[in-house]
């Protein structure tokens, strides 16, 4: 990592340099991340979600509200992130406050969405017990009916969280195990900046 990085006062900027870097370099699904989240009474779970946006507000995922993850982040606004893209040996891990994002936001990016993909967030009752998988089929037919050439709205139970960072660590694979490790801790103002031993 370039000395420069030292000195990025926003941590965004160098998120953006560092995610603009793995697509470059061919990652494979680099919008992939970890999130991990926990009951009320701190039990943890994780999965792989994808960053669908980003800005200083925070970072950006979709999902069935009646989720594992979304009853979770309905009892605990709290989860963090994790973000690995091995072929430039790089991380980032965010930690913050969960926040639901707007209906105006949610209707935005559900509309872009493919046909398909909307239906499937009617057909699918995220997390719920399957029969089998004909059960699943019978939704999704029921809903392709239902919705044949008509616009599809966003279903209520299905929308985005905002994870505005309260944290964010950099780290860079470094030889003989002395990565390099960044530490950015959100103040009122502006980020205090650390440097971590590996």
């Amino acid at each position: 990592m370039s000395d420069n990085h030292f000195f990025e006062t926003n941590p965004f900027l160098l998120f953006e340099q560092w995610k603009h870097e793995a697509e470059s370099s061919g990652a494979l699904r680099p919008e992939s991340m970890v999130l991990a989240t926990a009951t009320k009474d701190g039990l943890p779970s994780a999965r792989v979600v994808l960053l669908k946006q980003y800005d200083e507000r925070g970072f950006v995922f979709f999902t069935n509200l009646s989720s594992r993850k979304g009853q979770e982040l309905h009892v605990n606004p709290h989860a963090a992130l994790c973000i690995y893209w091995p072929i430039i040996e790089k991380q980032i891990r965010i930690e913050g406050k969960i926040e639901l994002i707007s209906a105006d936001e949610a209707d935005l990016y559900y509309n872009s969405r493919p046909k398909a993909f909307q239906i499937n967030s009617w057909a699918s009752k995220q997390s719920a017990k399957l029969v089998n998988f004909e059960q699943l089929q019978s939704r999704t037919t029921h809903f392709e009916t239902l919705f044949k050439n008509k616009h599809i709205p966003r279903p209520e139970f299905w929308s985005g969280f905002r994870l505005a960072a309260q944290s964010i660590e950099f780290w860079n694979e470094g030889q003989n195990r002395m990565h390099t490790r960044i530490l950015y801790v959100k103040q009122s103002t502006n980020w205090d900046i650390t440097l971590l031993y590996p």
